[in-house]
């Protein structure tokens, strides 16, 4: 190999990067995962005749998503020993800025998904890919991948969000549900919530959260009021309102000095759905991304 290939392969495949890592991160959930994948893909660029692929990026698409279907199958199996529910590592600002039309809600409804209708799925309806290429890296004919990416959409279909809350709005509620929450304001968090709110936390066995989906306003409140007992001798600090995964929401640095991710799904002005990740391992990735 030449010194000049590398920088060749580099030339062609550093402005895909970025969407390559959005397939990768919407398809395992998992920001360093996606990172690796990416840079798996990168190095058999690099081997590959690059001078025959006609469509460099319809060729990595596939072999992203070749290498994330074969680390989904490990994912699965680890998933079903985690401790407590499972979220998606956080992604703030940009990215989710860049994939409007996956929010967080949406992500949690693809684990549902067998990997190759989440795959169908995000490759056609998402990114655009078409059914051929799809074909192709999935191993299956149009019609099968057609049928898959059918079953995906039915699914998923009342996750997907028919219309998005002003950015303005979002963060000013967010914000607002910080204050309440933080100072135990009771009265002025309930009327930010609706009445069939549901609360996820994710702490991974790592630190303490819900070890199930708290559901309703009464039992969010009762679980709030439990917290602002805590936050009242170790307070938490709020670092920033941002758009986290598609959704409003903050991050905040907590007592422990470990940072957490709150992300609220707002539907009519009122909070329907609270998705809070406090495992460390899943926010390492933040401390560049917040400042």
């Amino acid at each position: 190999m030449s010194s000049a290939a590398p920088r060749d392969a580099a030339g062609s495949f550093d402005p895909l990067r970025p969407k390559l890592i959005r397939i990768a991160y919407q398809m395992l959930g998992s920001v360093a995962e996606a990172e690796d994948v990416v840079q798996d893909a990168f190095l058999r660029w690099l081997d590959a005749d690059r001078a025959a692929v006609r469509e460099p990026e319809a060729f990595l698409r596939r072999t992203v998503t070749r290498l994330c279907l074969d680390v989904m199958k490990s994912a699965r199996r680890r998933r079903e020993t985690y401790v407590g529910p499972w979220l998606p590592e956080p992604v703030v600002d940009t990215q989710a800025d860049e994939v409007e039309d996956v929010t967080l809600p949406l992500m949690m409804a693809l684990e549902r998904l067998s990997p190759l209708e989440r795959a169908a799925f995000l490759l056609h309806d998402v990114f655009g890919a078409g059914f051929d290429e799809i074909a192709e890296s999935l191993g299956r004919d149009e019609a099968a991948c057609r049928q898959l990416a059918s079953r995906a959409r039915t699914h998923v279909r009342a996750q997907r969000p028919r219309f998005r809350i002003p950015k303005e709005q979002g963060l000013a509620i967010a914000e607002a549900f910080f204050a309440a929450s933080r100072g135990g304001d009771l009265t002025a968090l309930r009327s930010l919530l609706a009445a069939d709110v549901v609360a996820h936390a994710d702490g991974g066995g790592k630190r303490a959260a819900a070890m199930a989906p708290i559901v309703g306003v009464d039992e969010v409140l009762r679980a709030h009021a439990i917290l602002a007992r805590r936050f009242a001798s170790h307070p938490s600090q709020l670092v920033r309102c941002c758009m986290i995964n598609g959704l409003p929401g903050l991050v905040t640095r907590e007592a422990d000095d470990i940072l957490q991710t709150t992300a609220l799904d707002i539907v009519d002005g009122r909070i329907v759905g609270i998705y809070v990740v406090r495992n460390p391992d899943k926010l390492r990735h933040l401390d560049t991304a917040v400042h």
